[in-house]
């Protein structure tokens, strides 16, 4: 007789060659951050588009003055800096390489394209990504906000962090209604559906095998999207989490404007989306249970 097939573990995903997906056996719970303060690294390196909110680009090194109209990476720094969570910020790629083992989690805000290659090494361009595949292996905690799902196309192993999911195309800045659609730490005391702004990104491909926790009311959106993305009617995720090859990924897909970011503000949903958004990091960072099943 032939010999019996091996039983295939569903939570490994044998194109990204990772476990992945909402079984914790998918993380390294290896202690490796067990004595790292509660400190998170904010990078906000762009290498194509530039989002209005990330401002003016910064200087290189760690925490450079940050300009009046970086208000995403500020607003972060201010929300989690409330929560008792120091925060150093960064758009050097040689920063991230050389620094991420020190924080219990990274945050890609609007990060995007080429993100993490560096043109001017001379050698070893790439040192980036092996830094954060090393990350995630080690039990690191990874937050993907907005464009940071315009980010390495070409990297299968990124696109696979993200949840499978890429950015495709959007419609019209516009308002919409976000569902909560899962008890989770991370939507703890969030109003269960609340109006929001944003560019309700279609997705291609479409995350798969993640626990998805908010999506839009796709009813609330006129137009629903634009061509030739034929939109997520029936279901459209803006945030999910997972474990990734060892490690932790909080993602969602919103942030694009400048006011859901500022102190106090008066912009849709801002007070719901950044309490959504500080719950989802301290999940990735260990700190709260993470994506509960």
């Amino acid at each position: 007789m032939p010999p019996a097939e091996p039983v295939k573990d569903p939570s490994f995903d044998t194109y990204y060659n990772v476990c992945r997906g909402t079984d914790p056996k998918c993380y390294h719970d290896w202690g490796a951050f067990a004595t790292t303060p509660d400190r998170v690294l904010v990078y906000s390196r762009t290498a194509g588009p530039r989002h209005a909110n990330l401002g003016t680009p910064m200087a290189a090194g760690l925490n450079p003055t940050m300009n009046p109209d970086n208000v995403m990476q500020a607003g972060l720094v201010r929300m989690l800096t409330a929560e008792g969570i120091a925060v150093d910020w960064t758009e050097d790629v040689t920063v991230l390489a050389g620094r991420i083992n020190n924080y219990k989690a990274v945050i890609f805000a609007s990060s995007n394209r080429d993100t993490l290659w560096n043109a001017d090494a001379a050698s070893s361009n790439d040192a980036a990504r092996t830094a954060l595949r090393n990350y995630m292996r080690r039990g690191g905690g990874f937050v993907g906000l907005h464009n940071a799902f315009g980010a390495e196309y070409n990297w299968p192993y990124y696109e696979g962090l993200l949840g499978n999911a890429n950015f495709y195309n959007h419609a019209p800045n516009r308002a919409g209604d976000v569902v909560i659609v899962a008890d989770d730490p991370s939507t703890a005391g969030v109003p269960a559906r609340f109006t929001f702004q944003d560019e309700w990104y279609n997705l291609e491909p479409f995350p798969t095998n993640v626990k998805f926790l908010a999506k839009v009311d796709t009813a609330t959106l006129l137009p629903l999207t634009a061509a030739p993305h034929p939109g997520h009617k029936d279901f459209h995720p803006v945030a999910w989490c997972q474990y990734y090859d060892g490690g932790r990924a909080w993602l969602s897909t919103l942030g694009h404007n400048t006011h859901s970011f500022e102190a106090n503000s008066t912009g849709p949903g801002a007070a719901a989306f950044q309490k959504l958004v500080v719950q989802g990091v301290k999940s990735a960072m260990g700190l709260t249970p993470f994506c509960t099943q």
